[in-house]
């Protein structure tokens, strides 16, 4: 008789994962953050409290992880996103050509359903919730944000950009507006505006006789 093989306890805690994480993000995008619940999540994912309880502290906590993995298989499907740290930002040696291409980058994926509620989530839970807003700026927002920096220092040594110029204010200028409109949801977001942005933006900063 051959020997039976023991159950594949790694395998089945990563089935398990997958579907907490995707029953975190469908809830979130079905009945909204407040409106979620680890009980909801358990019962989406055919798991039991304790399992969740187990690998994370909170429901922002699984929020937070769904959301990075979300992330890293939309770089799989889809190519290298604007904050692909591997990647980083073009740099063909036009400054406005490579910006307007991940602002537009950007605005796809702010504009994408099925990352704009968790995004919009973690946004607005990380502001009254400090430790989950720091971790949300660590793991997201900064490693986003230093690929605008090298790009900009890049154009600052190649003449590009005021050498008294500060990249990280410029790159806000650059960010700024595009998440202003999109969290208020005044104007559609579109490539467009991603590509006036970086026109008004760079107007201001280009050397100057």
């Amino acid at each position: 008789m051959a020997p039976t093989k023991a159950p594949d306890s790694s395998r089945r805690s990563d089935r398990s994962r997958r579907a907490i994480h995707e029953a975190a993000l469908a809830l979130v995008g079905e009945v909204g953050y407040q409106r979620t619940t680890i009980e909801g999540i358990a019962a989406r994912a055919g798991v039991g409290k304790q399992t969740i309880y187990r690998w994370w502290p909170s429901k922002a906590a699984v929020l937070m992880e769904a959301f990075l993995g979300l992330a890293g298989r939309a770089d799989e499907e889809t190519g290298p996103r604007s904050d692909d740290a591997a990647q980083g930002i073009p740099d063909t040696g036009d400054l406005a050509a490579d910006l307007k291409l991940v602002l537009r980058a950007t605005v796809d994926e702010l504009n994408d359903p099925a990352l704009e509620a968790p995004t919009r989530a973690l946004t607005a839970e990380g502001i009254v919730d400090a430790k989950l807003g720091a971790e949300f700026v660590a793991k997201l927002l900064d490693p986003q944000l230093a690929l605008y920096v090298t790009r900009l220092r890049a154009a600052q040594e190649a003449g590009e950009l005021r050498a008294d110029a500060d990249p990280r204010i410029a790159l806000e200028l650059l960010i700024g507006p595009l998440m202003h409109r999109w969290l208020l949801r005044t104007l559609p977001l579109t490539h467009a505006y991603a590509d006036a942005i970086v026109d008004y933006t760079l107007g201001g900063l280009t050397p100057r006789p």
